[in-house]
């Protein structure tokens, strides 16, 4: 018996579960949305009100959802899995049905007062989902290929849904994180290999194609590749977004402008400046410094993820965690890489930072699963 076992011995089950939370990766998330709450009101020029106050609102919300989930035993998200899937799908399909359209995309669903996108729900819902299963199926079935069919449905279901909103960020993410998930349940490296092969003759096909009425990525999913690629041919067109990034990215220094001061932000030469490439703010304003503070706080949120996935006994409790781990740093990884020009720009935010409510609350419901993993494992 641990010390804090014995500590809340005598102590009430409500009152006991709340002392089991894990507050440091609540502190954590906290801080990194902290961080994110400054930098909207920088980039607003002071006010509040135009971003960050929404964005306090919506933490606030989803603060209390986490709880509340976290506060749920383990078995009710086990047992749920499949239908939470089933309704992430269905919002997908109802997407492309009612769906409202924005930046030429068809990607949200308005509820009430809440503008949702699915494809956020969708990541979290297809880790719980690939869990169960694997939970459920016996070890000694994980590599054998016809058990592998329904993990891969559940995989490219979504997807599919998604690359039709277009949204190739999302689908690559959803894929990457469900490659993960299997990874991590034991599936044999031989299918990973293959799919790798298959990933390399994809990217040859997707250039080929190119200018044909088969061509297999849309033409301003080509015009990102080619900005990728060198985004000095079009340093006023496709290239521009790249350019002034790298300059609001180099310019800050070690130390950085300072608070409000960044003017590639202010004078909005900075594209999305309050979503995608909010990081660039921040590195333009507090410099070297205050980026690695920002992927120092990630790390350990990471660490500490990792960390409850191994005290967890149960399989379904260790995939849940490690696939919202994986989820997780994909997403900062993915943003990072994008708005440093090392990877294509595909409309990643950057998680708790970016100003945006569907994805911010759908990652605090995620950590809340991971709490109530955490609370309710055997001791």
């Amino acid at each position: 018996m641990s010390y804090l076992d014995y500590q809340v011995k005598y102590v009430p089950s409500g009152l006991r579960k709340l002392l089991y939370v894990n507050w440091p990766l609540v502190l954590l998330v906290t801080a990194v949305s902290c961080m994110g709450f400054i930098m909207l009101t920088s980039i607003a020029s002071g006010r509040m009100d135009l971003w960050a106050e929404p964005q306090i609102q919506r933490f606030g919300l989803g603060f209390v959802l986490m709880m509340m989930v976290a506060m749920t035993p383990i078995w009710v998200w086990r047992s749920t899995a499949w239908i939470a899937y089933l309704v992430s799908l269905g919002l997908l399909v109802l997407v492309e049905l009612v769906g409202e359209v924005g930046m030429g995309a068809q990607r949200w669903i308005d509820i009430g007062p809440l503008r949702l996108q699915p494809s956020e729900v969708s990541k979290i819902t297809l880790v719980l989902a690939l869990a169960a299963y694997y939970d459920w199926l016996p070890a000694r079935r994980v590599s054998n290929p016809i058990w592998l069919v329904p993990p891969l449905l559940l995989i490219f279901l979504p997807v599919v849904l998604v690359l039709a909103q277009p949204n190739l960020g999302t689908a690559v993410l959803i894929l990457g994180t469900g490659g993960a998930v299997l990874w991590c349940a034991g599936v044999h490296w031989a299918y990973f290999a293959v799919v790798f092969g298959s990933i390399g003759g994809a990217v040859y096909a997707v250039f080929e194609t190119r200018g044909t009425p088969w061509q297999f990525l849309h033409d301003y999913q080509y015009r990102r590749i080619d900005t990728f690629l060198d985004p000095s041919q079009d340093p006023l067109g496709a290239g521009y977004n790249i350019t002034q990034a790298k300059i609001a990215l180099g310019s800050g220094g070690f130390t950085g402008k300072g608070f409000m001061q960044g003017t590639q932000s202010r004078l909005n030469f900075l594209p999305e400046k309050h979503t995608d490439f909010i990081l660039n703010t921040l590195a333009e304003e507090f410099g070297f410094l205050g980026s690695f503070a920002l992927l120092f706080l990630y790390g350990l949120i990471l660490l500490f993820l990792f960390t409850a996935a191994m005290q967890c006994r149960d399989r379904f409790s260790q995939l849940l965690i490690l696939g919202i781990g994986v989820t997780f740093f994909l997403l900062f990884a993915v943003n990072m890489l994008m708005v440093m020009g090392l990877a294509p720009v595909v409309g990643v935010p950057l998680p708790l930072v970016s100003y945006g409510g569907s994805q911010l609350l759908v990652l605090l419901i995620a950590f809340g699963l991971v709490q109530s993993a955490h609370v309710h494992r055997p001791r």
